[in-house]
């Protein structure tokens, strides 16, 4: 484990004291599901921009390339698309069916988000229970909830009350009974940029021993784009030219990332894996520095780039590299250029020209989320020791002083200085809003991940678990191939592994517990028939198989192992969306579709329907719909009466033989 004074980085400054680590993260965004699939786009070089489906609305209707404004069209049908974001795992979070099609995708997708960020971070849920971990979610949109509105008043329903966006923070707080602030922030563009400094804030103030910092976009309506069109801020081609004369606006892109924040002393007191480390951060607003509310000012983001670097103790010339804000913007990129170059520019080596790159280039720009997904980015690129090429950037655009600044757009990937010397670099993130942000960060340690010592023989258990069965079998599957060689584990020391999935997962119903001496002897026995007898840790296993809780820190003894990346939770997903039904085999039983839709957990005939889920805001959606099923009059009072699934059955009998 590092020692507290082996900085990340190797450097130490007055600012070291209130760093933050950045100790787990996990996104979802157009061509990634998570950030290891982030980086091999970015690897390659891949715009994952697509033409919009028309799920989301019909771009042939309303897609002109010659728009102009008062036509009421698009100018672009490009943009950047997360896939399924109708797939929820509904029964892992306690939902019914009903509860989760009702549910905005912006909060499902995010309850799915978080809990990867928390198994990245090593954050055992039940273990955070009760704390004051803090929620910042980034959010401008709220499409799900307006589509539903205007369908008019009659369509109007208790359950909507769901969907407002204060509910984005709140959700997370709730599911994982966290304690501390919860706060959603819209400040435009820049929201989950912002949404990081506020977590960095309460951790640094003591107020919160654990952060999330969170960004969600979905779009679902088309008035946006329109809006955009008319203000000129839509790109025709659908991508995002950052830094290029041809710059005409920006993509649109789905985004949900979420990162798992923690004070860098604590992290590193605690074991934990810092992917890099916050140094410090700032926020302003433009004030009345420019004509307009909505037109950017150079001379707002000048101080807040100064403001951050003050922060963060950080000369700016020691910068390395800055993920820029990069839309595309014909107006808005030659004044970022502009102030980069000229804060950061300040005394550096000519032969040291600071990179900027924008992932917008290859996602599009994701709005309220945009800054969680060059925060994403940019912690990808100091674990790898490199900065991808930033797309698109055929033709230099001539407002900017290419020649007088010291700064360079990538047009392949640039190596980042090795572990010689601490590596620096920043995120930008400005608002319509009038709000910059600006985020340091350094490089963590790039020992903490290196391969484990030579195997030493000796037995450990593996312990894995789900919710389901059959998500077990999906994981029990994931840790063979994890497992084998070629396997990403196949570098981490096994008592490392296996000290990871059984002090930093949470523990879940379904389990199985392996055996082994080697990776290969885990493999086989995850791959085969598990046979624990006999052999030492035997009784540990088989008390672990009975769902007993086990002291694992015993088991391992006085020397904690490393945490290291494991295979990620196997979400049981299903479509949900208003509307939709899907047959199931229910033969005409009234009870088992009102169990189906309605019920959050599983139940039998002495069940109560309070403990299944069913409370008295769930009844009076049920009588309407038993209304409407059966076309028949129900008593509300007689339903509110029932109290178990036994009596559901027999009371939905008697209405069905009413209603023939």
């Amino acid at each position: 484990m590092n020692r507290p004074d082996d900085r990340p980085g190797g450097v130490r400054s007055a600012a070291d004291d209130r760093s933050v680590a950045v100790i787990g993260m996990a996104c979802r965004l157009p061509g990634a599901t998570d950030p290891e699939e982030l980086w091999a786009l970015l690897r390659d070089g891949e715009d994952v921009t697509a033409e919009t489906p028309g799920e989301r609305y019909d771009v042939d209707s309303l897609h002109s390339p010659e728009a102009e404004p008062g036509q009421g069209r698009i100018a672009g049908r490009r943009a950047g698309y997360i896939g399924d974001i109708a797939g929820f795992d509904a029964e892992f979070f306690g939902m019914s069916a009903t509860e989760a099609a009702e549910l905005d995708p912006q909060q499902r997708l995010l309850l799915m988000t978080a809990w990867e960020a928390l198994e990245d971070a090593g954050q055992r849920p039940d273990r955070l229970a009760g704390t004051r971990t803090a929620v910042y979610v980034g959010n401008a949109r709220a499409d799900f909830l307006e589509l539903a509105l205007r369908q008019g008043p009659e369509a109007v329903t208790a359950a909507q009350l769901n969907n407002f966006r204060s509910l984005l923070p709140a959700r997370l707080s709730h599911f994982f009974d966290f304690r501390g602030p919860s706060v959603v922030v819209d400040t435009a563009c820049s929201s989950s940029l912002v949404a990081a400094h506020q977590a960095v804030r309460s951790l640094r103030s003591g107020e919160s021993p654990l952060a999330l910092a969170a960004g969600v976009s979905i779009a679902l309506r088309p008035d946006e784009s329109l809006v955009l069109t008319h203000a000129g801020g839509m790109a025709r081609d659908g991508r995002s030219k950052f830094g290029d004369a041809r710059a005409d606006g920006y993509a649109p892109s789905d985004a949900v990332g979420v990162v798992v924040l923690k004070r860098l002393a604590d992290a590193l007191a605690d074991g934990d894996r810092v992917r890099a480390v916050i140094r410090g951060s700032a926020v302003g607003n433009d004030g009345r520095t420019s004509e307009a509310v909505l037109n950017p000012s150079l001379e707002g983001q000048l101080d807040v780039l100064r403001w951050a670097y003050e922060d963060a103790g950080v000369d700016p010339a020691d910068v390395d590299f800055v993920e820029a804000h990069g839309s595309g913007s014909p107006l808005l990129d030659p004044l970022e250029l502009t102030a980069l170059g000229e804060v950061l520019g300040a005394g550096r080596p000519a032969d040291r020209p600071l990179l900027v790159g924008s992932v917008k280039t290859n996602i599009g720009h994701a709005e309220a989320a945009g800054g969680m997904a060059g925060l994403i980015k940019t912690v990808l690129c100091l674990e790898h020791g490199e900065v991808p090429a930033s797309l698109h950037l055929d033709t230099p655009h001539p407002d900017v002083d290419w020649d007088g600044l010291p700064l360079t757009v990538p047009s392949k990937p640039q190596p980042l200085p090795g572990p010689g010397r601490p590596v620096v670099a920043g995120v930008c993130g400005q608002g319509a809003s009038a709000l910059n942000a600006h985020v340091v960060l350094g490089r963590a340690d790039l020992g903490s991940d290196a391969a484990g010592p030579a195997p030493d023989g000796a037995p450990y258990v593996l312990a894995i678990s789900a919710h389901t069965p059959q998500a077990l079998a999906e994981l029990t599957r994931s840790y063979a191939g994890y497992l084998r060689p070629g396997g990403a584990g196949a570098s981490y020391a096994l008592r490392d592994i296996c000290f990871t999935a059984a002090t930093r997962r949470h523990h879940h119903e379904h389990r199985t517990a392996v055996i082994g001496c080697s990776h290969e002897e885990l493999a086989a026995a995850l791959t085969g028939t598990p046979a624990v007898g006999g052999r030492p840790l035997t009784a540990v296993a088989e008390r672990y198989l009975r769902g007993e809780d086990v002291q694992w820190e015993t088991v391992f003894g006085d020397e904690p192992g490393r945490h290291v990346p494991l295979p990620r939770y196997p979400w049981q997903t299903r479509r949900y969306w208003p509307g939709e039904e899907h047959p199931h085999e229910d033969d005409g039983d009234l009870a088992a579709w009102v169990l189906r839709e309605h019920a959050r957990t599983g139940f039998d005939d002495a069940s109560t329907l309070t403990d299944i889920g069913i409370d008295s805001l769930a009844k009076l959606r049920i009588v309407v719909e038993l209304v409407k099923r059966c076309e028949a009059e129900v008593d509300p009072e007689e339903f509110g009466r029932l109290r178990t699934v036994g009596e559901l059955r027999q009371w939905t009998r008697a209405l069905e033989a009413v209603a023939r």
